[in-house]
């Protein structure tokens, strides 16, 4: 099954898309709805968790008519993945030098 799908039913325009992604929820959708709603060529961005019994979220994206959703939400991931990257080198270098200077 794959992790990410698209909800039918948004087949009119590639700029506004509804992706559903399996076994993720508010930690994934939050942080990924501030990246995308700080893009200038997004007019919505949201998410919901539509029950708690039901391990999806569905992710919703509308940009301007010239852009396809799918390449802003790839974007998106891509940033969300160079951000946790900086931040792990972060922490890894402050925990190093905590170590060097308590030695």
């Amino acid at each position: 099954m794959p992790k990410i799908a698209e909800l039918a039913g948004d087949e009119q325009s590639e700029s506004s898309r509804t992706f559903v992604f399996e076994d993720e929820g508010h930690t994934l959708g939050n942080v990924l709805k501030t990246i995308i709603c700080k893009y200038p060529d997004v007019n919505f961005c949201g998410y919901t968790v539509p029950h708690p019994a039901e391990n999806k979220m569905h992710f919703r994206i509308q940009a301007i008519k010239s852009v396809r959703a799918i390449d802003v939400l790839l974007r998106g991931l891509q940033d969300l993945e160079r951000l946790c990257d900086h931040m792990m080198e972060t922490f890894e270098e402050a925990v190093a030098s905590h170590h060097r200077g308590s030695a």
